[in-house]
């Protein structure tokens, strides 16, 4: 993969801006620069922003419909009706569900959950889950991560006497669902401060709300933001504001003493004696947890992460850790078919975005391939499979380009849509496809950037290797966690040459283990180029080469700095 740097180099004024920030902070200007470019300007927005508190998170009754909502569950509790907890399939629904139904379950008893089947029902509030909900006695329903679009589905619910609570995050139509109450930040009508919020944050929300609103103490939510943290970085929601206090917070737990359910998934994941962060969740324990959805059912999800006893919770992540390497089978095999796919597009070097439908896909794993062309491609890719008589599928976007607008331009042609920027669900007669496709494509092509479908490196800052001091480490960790946002920061240095032991590892013989020297110190630096085994013969040519990386800590010695090499460049190429 030949990536393009972006670098821009601080002007006079900004250099002098993170000197003074740096004499107030008492940290490297390079990493004021980097608070500067996150739009933090002075030493108090700085402690905020490292030492998020608990205390800084928004009033939760600023939120539409959040008085409704605390009333109607009142009301419910104390008429002794029977609630649901309903919920999408994915890391943030079942997160969500967990976490009303875990908080509830201590104070109410006549109280059930329900995740509808991925191949079943699809997306959604399904008219089968409001049949059983109907059945089995229940008066109102929690619905959360979605819903936002069930006109139809909550129209019938009412007149079976089932009233909604509506708790999610996903961009609204014009017209909103006949609900008791709408909690949805992005409302357009919205008065909360925070548009971000995850599906599981905006649960959360409702349950300090009703928390405040029955005199129950803010610390009994506090074990409750493990789960929060789960759904934010599997999510990929903005890790900034109300965000990053929910992350910081919910990792500690995570870290400190996570639920039982959550336990057992660390242990499978083999995370138990590390330090997780927001990558462990995205690349390892959100995986897991989306693969039940994926494969089976996501109420296994659900199952584990209320999970009281940990043999028990063991023996649920052990299953759903064999879901997960069945669904690594089946993303292996559908993204090799998919790209065979792709590369014989006859158009696809005039092309845009990539639109394809195969009807024998798994429905579980389209989302997924979708993402991994937009990797590849670097176009907004939709992934389509057929689900009896319609085309169902996933859109994954690259950075900076709204997918969902794109979609919504052909929102005539659709049966039906949902989803954020970077990521949405539809669905449509397989007949359309082909007209969905032209008109994708024109939309894309009429919106989309240059700059935007070419592999980028965004470098925040050029350093020598003399900055990496313990000191600038320690002030680095503090910008944890990393997400959207907030990423984790990625330095150049230039000119720096093989201390003459760097060497291919791997059972492929694919990556490089880097011992590095520049000619501004004589400090040693230890790096990981994965995948980049091919850069070999140059990098042993004697020649100084430049490179960009993330700096992290070595798994395997705790407090050495190790360099996560992004990409090497000869000098002539930079």
């Amino acid at each position: 993969m030949k990536y393009k740097w972006n670098y821009q180099p601080p002007t006079p004024i900004q250099r002098e801006a993170a000197k003074a920030l740096s004499r107030e902070l008492g940290i490297s200007p390079i990493l004021c620069r980097l608070l500067q470019e996150r739009g933090i300007k002075t030493a108090a927005e700085a402690k905020h922003f490292f030492r998020p508190q608990l205390s800084e998170l928004h009033d939760p009754f600023l939120m539409n419909d959040m008085e409704k909502a605390v009333e109607r569950l009142n009301r419910a509790m104390g008429r002794k009706e029977r609630v649901m907890i309903y919920g999408d399939y994915d890391v943030d629904g079942t997160t969500a569900v967990s976490l009303v139904y875990k908080f509830l379950q201590q104070f109410y008893s006549n109280i059930d959950y329900y995740i509808p089947d991925r191949y079943e029902e699809g997306y959604g509030v399904s008219e089968k889950g409001i049949d059983y909900a109907y059945e089995t006695g229940v008066k109102l329903i929690i619905v959360l991560d979605c819903g936002i679009k069930a006109v139809g589905e909550i129209a019938y619910a009412k007149e079976k006497g089932i009233d909604f609570i509506i708790c999610d995050h996903h961009v609204p139509d014009d017209v909103l669902p006949p609900a008791a109450a709408i909690l949805n930040p992005k409302r357009f009508d919205s008065t909360y401060p925070y548009e971000h919020l995850s599906g599981c944050g905006v649960g959360f929300k409702f349950m300090q709300a009703f928390a405040m609103n029955n005199g129950i103490d803010f610390h009994q939510l506090v074990p409750l933001l493990d789960l929060v943290a789960v759904s934010i970085a599997s999510d990929i929601v903005p890790i900034m504001g109300e965000n990053r206090v929910l992350a910081y917070h919910g990792l500690r737990q995570l870290n400190s003493n996570p639920s039982i359910g959550l336990k057992a998934i660390i242990d499978v994941c083999g995370l138990a004696d590390r330090e997780i962060t927001m990558s462990d969740i995205v690349f390892k324990i959100g995986p897991r947890i989306n693969a039940s959805g994926r494969i089976q059912n996501g109420k296994e999800a659900v199952d584990l992460l209320i999970e009281k006893d940990f043999a028990s919770a063991l023996r649920q992540s052990n299953q759903i850790n064999r879901y997960n390497e069945a669904r690594k089978d089946l993303d292996k095999s559908m993204t090799e078919e998919a790209n065979r796919i792709v590369d014989g597009l006859a158009d696809l070097s005039e092309r845009r975005s990539i639109v394809i439908f195969n009807e024998a896909w798994h429905k579980g794993v389209i989302g997924i391939v979708a993402s991994r062309l937009t990797e590849i491609y670097y176009r907004p890719a939709v992934v389509l499979t057929r689900t009896g008589d319609m085309a169902t599928g996933s859109a994954r976007s690259v950075s900076g380009f709204d997918v969902y607008k794109a979609i919504e331009y052909c929102r005539d042609l659709l049966e039906n849509f949902g989803g954020h920027t970077y990521a949405a669900g539809l669905s449509m007669k397989v007949e359309n496809v082909p007209e969905f496709s032209r008109r994708f494509e024109e939309y894309v092509t009429g919106h989309i950037l240059p700059e935007q479908t070419n592999a980028t490196i965004d470098i925040d800052a050029q350093i020598d290797f003399r900055d990496i001091t313990p000191k600038f480490f320690f002030d680095l960790k503090k910008f944890n966690p990393f997400g959207p946002d907030n990423h984790k920061p990625v330095f150049a240095t230039f000119n720096v040459y093989d201390y003459g032991t760097s060497k291919v590892v791997g059972r492929g013989q694919e990556h490089i283990k880097l011992e590095l020297v520049d000619n501004k110190s004589n400090n040693v630096m230890n790096g990981i180029a994965f995948g980049q085994s091919s850069q070999v013969r140059y990098i042993k040519s004697k020649q100084s080469f430049n490179i960009c990386y993330t700096i992290e800590e070595n798994t395997h010695k705790r407090g050495e700095v190790q360099l996560q090499i992004e990409d090497i460049k000869p000098n002539k190429m930079f």
